[in-house]
């Protein structure tokens, strides 16, 4: 029996709960606590008619909805939920918290209430693989696994289904750390890189952001933590338990590590050869390294054996160098997730021995892209462009030391569509086209995932 929980339950009865955001992954909570008897409401930008079934769906909650522009200037709540993408320190948000409501989220909440061990990954990259492959290893040892956080899935509406012996795997963005004052029992740091500029006031804020991660955590607990990455390699200092490193390129003292092709795990000193790199199913050197960072989280608690088998038959996550068909002998992949330059470099670009066909550009968040230039030039035929970041991602490449006439050949085109047809006039029997935009989606797109299904769709037609 779960009694924080149940007091927690039984706290808010009666109090006026506001949801920011009524998203997808809201509707389930908005649904739950009108049941646990809270008098729950519910704001949005958008109009009832753009939020479509979600709002239908949280009006027969019994939420009252307050949407349009000014939809965070007339909330009368005594708890209020921030969305992730709410940043957490919104004017409105102060002002609140001023009045004495207390502002929180779905994973605070989660955290605060959840009677089994969690298991979170952050990162600038990698976390959702490395978060998807956690998960594999741990409900192919026999677990059961919630997995959840910013991969998709809310857990807070779920936390009465889970148990003490249950595990939960989370993936953890910037703007739910900002705000949370509770550690995993394990936490891993894939790497840290410039992100989410558009939004943090600056880079320290960012990573101060992600150290939240470790900061809380006990003597009992664990932290993973990228050897190879400077930032992220910064946090041992602030480690609390054990720390736990993974490389790509130097051994560990405890953690696991590539020496040529074979991962070996060393347990301070005592070394476990687990397997070679082409036993892993996923392709890429920065799926390796997601594999070392795994392995490295899950260590004592899942077999040998097991991490071999799910290497060898883990398909990998969808939008992320994912397969999509051939035509006329040539190969598309849609690799939306890429919406950062480092993605595009150290996950496309990295991936194939020839030279490629690229589709980029998106929406700006302010991220240099003077670092991708050189790669593309190194790794590119033809690079297609589209979206706010097309001129930046353009430029770079023009100013490398390594860029020729044509070299690669630069199409700029207005949308989806045109890119994808560009590419197909422009390939050859034994191409590869991929979409790596190296820029987020917003301004064409809601998210990654509209809009790798846009590519795959019109791939698909053709």
């Amino acid at each position: 029996m779960n009694n924080k929980m149940n007091e927690f339950f039984d706290s808010i009865k009666g109090k006026k709960v506001c949801f920011v955001g009524i998203g997808t992954s809201n509707i389930p909570l908005i649904e739950m606590f009108a049941k646990k008897g809270a008098i729950v409401s519910a704001c949005d930008k958008k109009t009832f008619e753009e939020l479509g079934e979600n709002s239908i769906r949280a009006k027969n909650a019994g939420a009252e909805l307050i949407l349009g522009e000014n939809y965070l200037d007339n909330i009368d709540a005594d708890i209020l939920f921030r969305s992730p993408g709410t940043p957490f320190f919104r004017p409105e948000l102060e002002a609140l918290k001023k009045k004495g409501v207390v502002v929180t989220s779905e994973m605070e909440v989660f955290f605060d209430l959840c009677p089994c061990k969690i298991i979170a990954v952050t990162g600038s990259d990698g976390k959702t693989t490395t978060t998807s492959i956690i998960a594999e290893f741990l409900k192919s040892s026999g677990k059961n696994v919630h997995l959840g956080g910013n991969i998709g899935t809310p857990l807070l509406p779920i936390i009465e289904s889970i148990s003490s012996e249950d595990y939960a795997v989370v993936e953890l963005s910037s703007f739910q750390l900002i705000s949370m004052r509770r550690s995993p029992d394990i936490a891993v740091v894939t790497n840290l890189a410039p992100n989410h500029l558009d939004i943090h006031k600056d880079m320290q804020e960012y990573v101060d952001s992600k150290k939240n991660i470790i900061l809380h955590q006990n003597a009992f607990s664990k932290a993973v933590l990228n050897l190879d990455n400077e930032i992220a390699n910064s946090f041992s200092s602030d480690v609390r338990g054990q720390l736990s490193k993974f490389s790509r390129k130097s051994t560990v003292e405890n953690g696991a590590y590539l020496d040529n092709t074979t991962i070996i795990y060393n347990e301070y000193g005592k070394k476990y050869e687990i397997m070679d790199i082409k036993d892993i199913k996923i392709p890429g050197m920065h799926n390796v390294e997601n594999y070392l960072a795994a392995i490295s989280a899950v260590w004592g608690i899942v077999d040998l054996n097991t991490i071999i088998k799910v290497a060898k038959e883990f398909n990998g996550v969808e939008h992320r160098a994912e397969f999509v068909r051939e035509v006329d002998g040539v190969k598309y992949y849609n690799d939306s997730i890429a919406s950062s330059p480092t993605r595009t470099a150290l996950g496309t670009l990295s991936l194939y021995n020839e030279k490629i066909i690229i589709i980029a550009g998106g929406y700006d968040k302010h991220i240099p892209y003077e670092p991708l230039g050189p790669v593309i030039c190194d790794k590119v035929k033809v690079l297609i462009l589209l979206g706010d970041t097309a001129p930046k991602i353009e430029d770079a490449v023009k100013k490398s030391d390594n860029y020729s006439n044509n070299n690669p050949v630069i199409i700029n085109v207005n949308n989806m569509e045109e890119a994808v047809l560009a590419a197909k006039e422009n390939a050859v029997s034994g191409d590869i086209v991929s979409l790596s935009p190296a820029s987020a989606s917003f301004g064409l797109y809601k998210n990654f995932m509209e809009r790798g299904n846009h590519f795959k769709d019109i791939v698909n037609k053709l």
